[in-house]
């Protein structure tokens, strides 16, 4: 089976490699703390919380298109810029900013397998020199297809052809651990957690993506299907998503996630 064209993952080795090219934005995802800390060079910073609307109780979905449209030309995004993304914590909020990225149809872009810590851990340089960015007129259109409702959701449990993936922990999944007013999961949602896609033992690369592939069939997610991805947030369905598409799934995401759906009155719950 082919995956995805490798230029949507990206290794530090051919990263180090292309760090002058100017028609490229590193982004870390990240705090200030550890920006501050030591970052790639010629990176510059895009913190979570700009990415996420914050508005309870569905504090992930995405904020307006001109808080984008400004975050992205104060960090000095055009049309025409391939964009590299990390973070500190394998790829979650990485995702999150690809995702969005996707959802303006900027789809130039790619994530740095194992973000900070492979960098770190396999011996290439961090810099805390902060990058003179200089501001650009970015103006990107909403693609509302790749955001999914809570519509959609509802829709979606009667929909043979739809599966929803929830990149939550299992004891979130099944109800056990208590993040809303209701805990469980979306009725017929299949679960597999995020972290499981990361290789523990391997600076939290992504797993060989034939073995996902595997996994994620036996839950009957396969190419067949359109895919809707979520967690909590969409921050931990930021990476999912982004193997979604490596494995050329037909994948969107519901950002109101568990905090909209677990915290409304009408919606149904499984645990």
């Amino acid at each position: 089976m082919a995956f995805k064209q490798t230029s949507l993952l990206i290794e530090p080795k051919e990263l180090d490699t292309s760090l002058s090219d100017r028609e490229q934005l590193i982004i870390a995802v990240c705090s200030d703390q550890v920006f501050d800390r030591g970052h790639i060079p010629n990176s510059v910073l895009v913190r979570p919380e700009e990415l996420v609307s914050r508005r309870i109780p569905a504090t992930g979905k995405l904020p307006s298109i001109e808080s984008l449209n400004q975050l992205f030309s104060k960090i000095g995004l055009t049309k025409a810029t391939r964009v590299i993304a990390y973070d500190d914590e394998g790829g979650g909020w990485a995702g999150r900013l690809l995702w969005t990225l996707d959802v303006l149809n900027h789809t130039n872009h790619a994530l740095l397998n194992g973000g900070l810590i492979a960098w770190h851990n396999e011996g290439y340089h961090l810099s805390q020199e902060v990058k003179s960015s200089q501001n650009s007129s970015y103006n990107g259109k909403l693609n509302k297809e790749l955001i999914v409702d809570m519509k959609d959701i509802l829709a979606s449990i009667y929909d043979n052809n739809t599966v929803v993936w929830d990149a939550r922990s299992r004891d979130e999944y099944e109800g056990t651990r208590v993040t809303a007013e209701k805990n469980g999961h979306i009725p017929g949602a299949v679960n597999l957690d995020w972290i499981n896609l990361m290789d523990q033992t391997n600076n939290l690369k992504l797993r060989d993506l034939a073995m996902l592939q595997g996994k994620l069939e036996k839950l009957g997610i396969t190419q067949d299907k359109n895919v809707i991805t979520h967690c909590l947030s969409h921050h931990r369905s930021g990476l999912t998503y982004i193997v979604g598409k490596l494995l050329n799934l037909n994948i969107t995401a519901y950002d109101g996630s568990w905090s909209e759906w677990g915290n409304h009155p009408d919606t149904p719950v499984e645990n």
